[in-house]
């Protein structure tokens, strides 16, 4: 069964109450009549949570469909809304959603967004992780990170780093910033990756 959670950084929104996979438990658009008695709709949820609940019901239709079991967490932080599906347990059932360096988890990141964009007709820059996938690989360019710095302030020469997503380029530009030195994507497409130069930045 899929548990949907959600929490926040700040305190007063980690006060809300959890949501399970139930959807009439969530909150839904507060419906109320107008003066001249139509229906009139309001919201109350903002864009980012209203997007995170969309997108945990479309996860939630995806691993009832696959037969997976997973629980659902929903984090807003930094204006962005987080979603991560755990396995129930300590195996990787989850693994199949995830594929080789997190190919299928960034299509399917893709395909909630865009469930996210039809349903609320707002592009979202939702990020989504699957059996922390992006925990462990943000933590392997933190440290290409480092290795690129030492080498440029070693040898003075820019360091090409591989190919990478945008989000794991936004990872390993942070890294470089908080040591001084100066990186800068090139390249188009697939291609696209980081240089580290020992300039200061």
């Amino acid at each position: 069964m899929t548990d949907i959670r959600q929490t926040s950084q700040d305190a007063d929104e980690a006060q809300q109450p959890q949501y399970d996979a139930d959807r009439d438990a969530r909150p839904t658009d507060a419906t109320a009549q107008s003066d001249d008695g139509g229906a009139e709709v309001t919201s109350e949820l903002d864009p980012l949570e209203e997007e995170g609940e969309v997108a945990a019901d479309y996860l939630e239709e995806l691993l009832d469909t696959a037969d997976l079991d997973g629980d659902i967490d929903i984090e807003i932080r930094d204006g962005r809304t987080y979603l991560s599906v755990v396995a129930e347990g300590d195996d990787d059932s989850l693994s199949a959603l995830v594929g080789e360096d997190g190919e299928v988890l960034e299509a399917l990141q893709e395909l909630v967004r865009l469930s996210v964009l039809a349903a609320t007709d707002r592009r979202s820059r939702l990020v989504l992780d699957i059996g922390g996938y992006r925990r462990r690989r943000a933590s392997a360019l933190h440290e290409m990170a480092l290795a690129a710095v030492r080498e440029a302030q070693e040898t003075g020469e820019r360091v090409h780093l591989e190919p990478l997503s945008a989000y794991e380029r936004k990872i390993v530009h942070d890294v470089v910033a908080e040591h001084g030195l100066v990186s800068e994507s090139e390249g188009d497409g697939a291609a696209r990756h980081i240089v580290v130069s020992a300039e200061q930045s």
